[in-house]
């Protein structure tokens, strides 16, 4: 069996060898010729796959590594007879600790205690729905708006009213074009000129959910926005000018810990295993790297309500990537220094584990109220 597979799956072979021969090839290169004597395709996001692409190929099983499916044909490939898998809520923690950080790096741009906003969250599937439940823990009021889901329970709000009513409003939606409740420029001029004064717009979903170049005429004309964008219409190509004016710009690596992407790997090694019926012998954390926990030390003197900050940053702090992502940008001198550069960002990014694995130690004794909060934002207790 042959496996075509995107060179940034982690632990391709130590899942994937026992299936076959693996071929690794950089995301945007995957094209027809490259799969023409595949029976396997693995990917992540980077690569649109097509029933035409894969016409006249051996290729019976699409997987990607990722929560998203925007860029598969299911529709074509399925009339095709070709299996697809995705890997739902792989990377969902690693997208709330983002969303988490870009608050704090809001809280201190603005002198508004993050905790006190009410935070609208567009999307209540399993990044959405783990969002709003950790920030409910942690006492921070929420409203989720979820068309499809409001059909099916109560408790949602339609998009006019968390636009009225959301200090913070963060996407978590897929990419859709068709159906009841498309998502494509979900986010229009009309919404965008609708947001609150000194709002904050988060988007770690995908681009287009936000019509871009609408978005920067609103940020040329209103500075009292906070706006953070990790994902953006036509990437790899990003527009400088708009990143310019996001006060937090990152090149779509919300949910790239490494926690995430393993566990991407994982779920479509299972699913592989159903397709042709093979036991599923290999377990994650008999293979992971780094497995155990790691320690963060806080002193007892950090006052109780800078603690959680404080373990937050030390872990994940977006402005780190903000600041590689505004470095490349600024030494690019074409789209394409632009195009390969948001890419080589994707693919040499720093180690990142989630809160999961590390514990927070202090010096003395911790409050129940503290360590409760630590433990609502996901570290071990």
């Amino acid at each position: 069996m042959h496996i075509v597979a995107d060179e940034n799956i982690p632990l391709l072979d130590e899942f994937m060898s026992g299936f076959g021969r693996v071929t690794r090839l950089p995301g945007r290169e995957i094209d027809a010729s490259s799969v023409r004597h595949a029976d396997v395709l693995l990917v992540r996001s980077v690569t649109q796959v097509s029933a035409a692409m894969l016409a006249g190929s051996s290729v019976r099983f699409v997987g990607t590594c990722t929560i998203g499916t925007d860029h598969l044909d299911l529709h074509g490939l399925a009339k095709a007879g070709i299996c697809v898998a995705s890997a739902p809520g792989c990377n969902a923690r690693g997208v709330v600790e983002y969303v988490l950080s870009c608050l704090l790096a809001f809280s201190e741009r603005t002198g508004i205690d993050w905790q006190q906003q009410v935070v609208g969250i567009i999307g209540a599937g399993q990044v959405g729905g783990r969002l709003a439940r950790t920030l409910r823990q942690l006492g921070v009021e929420c409203r989720l708006c979820d068309p499809p889901q409001s059909e099916q329970e109560s408790g949602y709000v339609d998009l006019d009213t968390l636009i009225e009513r959301a200090d913070v409003i963060s996407c978590h939606v897929p990419l859709t074009d068709s159906g009841r409740y498309p998502t494509r420029y979900l986010f229009d001029a009309d919404c965008l000129a609708r947001l609150r004064p000194g709002a904050w717009l988060i988007n770690s979903s995908r681009g287009p959910v936000i019509d871009n170049q609408a978005l920067k005429s609103l940020l040329e004309r209103r500075d009292d926005l906070q706006v953070a964008l990790d994902v953006w219409e036509h990437e790899p190509r990003v527009d400088p000018e708009l990143a310019s004016l996001c006060a937090l710009a990152t090149p779509h690596i919300a949910g790239y810990s490494l926690d995430g992407k393993l566990r991407g790997t994982e779920q479509i090694y299972q699913a592989l295993c159903r397709f042709f019926g093979e036991k599923i012998a290999i377990r994650l954390e008999d293979i992971a790297p780094s497995q155990g926990s790691g320690e963060l030390s806080v002193s007892a003197a950090t006052p109780r309500e800078w603690l959680l900050a404080r373990a937050l940053r030390l872990v994940y702090d977006v402005r780190d990537d903000d600041a590689r992502f505004r470095a490349m940008l600024g030494k690019a001198e074409s789209d394409s220094d632009i195009r390969s550069g948001f890419d080589l960002l994707r693919k040499h990014y720093p180690l990142r584990r989630e809160n999961s694995f590390y514990r927070v130690n202090t010096d003395a004794p911790m409050e129940r109220a503290v360590t409760t909060r630590l433990a609502a934002a996901g570290f071990k207790p």
